[in-house]
């Protein structure tokens, strides 16, 4: 069995992980496909913690663009979050993980409160933990929550599964000269405004030397490789 180059990891998932061949909404075969790799990765020995985005469903940003006040859009999201929670636990159910889904906002019928200590000792039990509702307060993105719960947990790293495969020097999509990192260090990012998370999660990382490696999730096998330290994506330390 290959060896994993980290013993705790921190996956942050976006919400649009789940889209597969749709432009809105949550294809469940993408969350069992998902399910499946986080599995093989806990398989190896690798305690998994994963932050949920929800931008499949709604987006704050976009309800604060129709008129609605900015806290009540982010609470919305927030439940969209809670929804790809519910969904990817039962995803990891099929494929015969064991995990708890811990919500940021109390709703005790759906998931569990989040409690640091009882969330440790989740992990210590062998089980995979899905956070959702960000820290549940609004004006906080879930890469920020993402940061804060990789350091209460005592990750490794936060591994950050996106669109592209590491961080450029300005958007690939639209330029075509743009130049992707292999490293790049914390104070970079903030200076030129790399889109690679909010500048809160990118300051408390570096506040407390939490790196981030930001890859491609692609079509499957990229979280096993990024666990097994291969050379894959832009590592931000």
């Amino acid at each position: 069995m290959p060896k994993p180059t980290y013993k705790r990891i921190l996956l942050k998932l976006s919400g649009e992980s789940f889209l597969g061949d749709i432009s809105t909404g949550l294809d469940y075969g993408r969350a069992l496909a998902i399910a499946r790799e986080i599995k093989e990765v806990h398989e190896l020995g690798v305690d998994v913690a994963v932050m949920i985005g929800g931008g499949n469903l709604f987006r704050g940003a976009k309800g604060t663009e129709v008129g609605i006040d900015q806290g009540s859009a982010d609470q919305m999201g927030m439940l969209a979050t809670v929804i790809n929670g519910i969904a990817l636990q039962s995803a990891l159910d099929k494929a015969g993980a064991d995990s708890r889904h811990v919500s940021s906002i109390e709703i005790k019928s759906v998931a569990e409160p989040f409690i640091r200590r009882r969330v440790i000792r989740h992990l210590e039990k062998g089980r995979i933990i899905i956070f959702s509702a960000g820290i549940g307060s609004p004006y906080f993105t879930t890469d920020t929550a993402a940061a804060q719960r990789a350091l209460e947990i005592g990750a490794d790293i936060i591994l950050k599964a996106t669109k592209v495969d590491g961080v450029y020097s300005s958007d690939p999509m639209a330029d075509k000269a743009a130049k992707r990192f292999k490293s790049i260090r914390y104070i970079d990012v903030l200076k030129k405004g790399l889109k690679v998370m909010d500048a809160t999660a990118i300051s408390l990382c570096k506040d407390h030397n939490m790196p981030i490696l930001v890859f491609a999730l692609g079509a499957g096998g990229n979280i096993k490789r990024a666990v097994l330290g291969e050379a894959i994506g832009t590592r931000v330390s």
